[in-house]
């Protein structure tokens, strides 16, 4: 029930939000701002997409599960979601999501309910890659960093670095 009233009340809020807005600064000023939002929104996303991307490559080189990044990875997805629907409420989700520090908030406040919802179980940093495992998209981009990571391992074991010089003497000569 509760699902159903929050999925009904957004779209509600977002209309009286563009209504309210229209009427102070126009229409057209109104639907411009809600295209610049969306792309400034998903162009920041995009920004912090990479860093969390990058960020998760490093902890990989330290042979770690990147378990905040792939959490972080998502929040950043969801955001460039909410920015792309039209909408001020939206948009202010979608900007907080991109934010460092209220993104960090965000994920430490779902995952203390998640765990309160699992009184019995606890919601740990596995049960959460599994379940990010099950995303296709997610699942493709977790294997194929992980066996990149370990093909480079294994090509740069095989290399051994070393200079030679040529020795042109008599004896190697008549060797030959």
């Amino acid at each position: 029930m509760h699902v159903l009233i929050f999925i009904i009340s957004i779209p509600l809020i977002e209309i009286y939000l563009m209504i309210k807005v229209g009427g102070m600064i126009g229409a057209f000023n109104t639907i411009f701002l809600i295209l610049f939002t969306a792309v400034t929104g998903v162009y920041f996303a995009k920004l912090a997409g990479l860093s969390a991307i990058r960020s998760g490559f490093n902890q990989l080189m330290k042979n770690e599960i990147p378990v905040y990044e792939i959490i972080s990875g998502a929040a950043l997805a969801f955001a460039a979601l909410l920015l792309i629907i039209p909408g001020f409420l939206t948009d202010l989700f979608g900007f907080l999501l991109i934010i460092p520090i209220t993104r960090k908030f965000f994920i430490r406040l779902i995952s203390s309910k998640l765990k309160q919802t699992k009184n019995d179980k606890s919601v740990n940093d596995k049960d959460i890659i599994g379940f990010l495992l099950i995303i296709p998209i997610t699942r493709k981009f977790f294997i194929k960093s992980i066996t990149s990571q370990f093909n480079k391992k294994k090509i740069n074991e095989d290399i051994i670095e070393g200079s030679f010089e040529e020795n042109k003497s008599k004896d190697n000569e008549k060797n030959d």
